[in-house]
């Protein structure tokens, strides 16, 4: 039996004057999901964070968060939610226990409540030895941790998290997805993550929603994503040529069998392709430009490659819209006040 939907979206949609962010848009989300949405930055994923959290009001459509409406119910939906957005928000000065408590206070929740639950969460985190220590000092991860536990104090059934890893080296990488995925395990929270790092996707998300422009373009587990180019007459490839120069990827995007091309480094191209004769033709087309080819492998399919294959284009790394970023802020200012009165 299927678990119940947590979150029903339909037909969502944002638009700034002219700028269409969001763009009719409908998926629903399990009770005790991961859910990914997957994309490069601007392709509209935070404001849709920002309208199933209350952050924003949606132009049209529908969003219902445990039942209740995010636009007629909205502090209903408050109750139900923790979110942890995509700039960290702490406050250096403060100890790690000390910014916990001005937080859970915003959410009136009794004092001696607040410290047993500001001690649990700690433990969480293994950062109980470091609670009286200045978030200031903190690394990058251990800071990203206290920031996503103080999106935890109100007990949140659904947890939004806006690019969670963003910033962070390697290792605290892994302990934030390891975190999150305990989270989900342990406590059957139910997480939205947004995110334009195919890695994160990859391992935490249960399904994964691949937007582009405002759209959800796909909606799958990510195995099933992957079967879309893992056909019997797709091919991966990676090349490695000598001389690899423009008249050479040039001829490699004209053949009839190539869906796309990526440059990789300066001497090493991505190539996805199909029908039986893919393979000899690109060979042939790197030889007729007299290309010399240093090695080649097929590869399995990646969510880059599938995004590429479903876009046309590789998951770009451009900066959001700024008027669509400061009309939220204005409105998240406003929410905050009214939560605080």
């Amino acid at each position: 039996m299927e678990n119940k939907s947590i979150i029903e979206v339909r037909n969502l949609t944002k638009m700034f004057n002219d700028f269409v962010a969001v763009d009719n848009i409908s998926f629903e989300v399990k009770k005790g999901e991961i859910l990914g949405l997957l994309g490069p930055n601007g392709a509209g994923k935070s404001t849709t964070l920002r309208m199933l959290s209350t952050l924003t009001s949606p132009t049209k459509g529908t969003a219902i968060v445990g039942g209740y409406d995010t636009v007629k119910n909205d502090n209903d939906v408050r109750k139900l939610i923790g979110i942890v957005s995509e700039k960290m928000i702490m406050y250096n000065r403060l100890t790690a226990r000390e910014n916990l408590i001005f937080f859970g206070k915003l959410f009136n929740i009794p004092q001696d409540v607040l410290n047993k639950r500001i001690d649990e969460l700690l433990e969480l985190v293994e950062l109980t030895k470091w609670k009286d220590a200045q978030v200031g000092t903190f690394s990058t991860g251990m800071r990203q941790r206290v920031n996503v536990i103080r999106a935890l104090l109100n007990m949140p059934q659904v947890l939004f998290l806006d690019e969670p890893t963003l910033g962070l080296d390697p290792q605290s990488s892994v302990e934030i997805r390891e975190f999150i995925k305990k989270l989900n395990v342990e406590n059957g929270t139910t997480i939205i993550i947004t995110t334009h790092m195919m890695v994160d996707a990859d391992l935490l998300c249960d399904r994964i929603g691949i937007m582009d422009h405002g759209k959800i373009v796909a909606f799958d587990t990510s195995a099933n994503l992957k079967k879309l180019i893992s056909g019997s007459d797709t091919t991966v490839l990676n090349l490695e040529i000598g001389n690899l120069s423009s008249s050479i990827i040039d001829g490699i995007r004209g053949c009839k069998s190539v869906d796309s091309v990526s440059q990789e480094s300066t001497t090493r191209l991505r190539i996805i392709s199909h029908g039986k004769d893919a393979f000899d033709s690109v060979i042939d087309t790197v030889r007729a430009k007299n290309g010399k080819i240093i090695s080649m492998e097929n590869l399995q399919p990646s969510l880059e490659d599938v995004f590429l294959h479903i876009t046309g284009h590789q998951v770009r790394d451009s900066a959001d819209q700024k008027i669509p970023m400061e009309a939220d802020r204005r409105h998240f200012g406003a929410q905050v006040q009214r939560r605080v009165r």
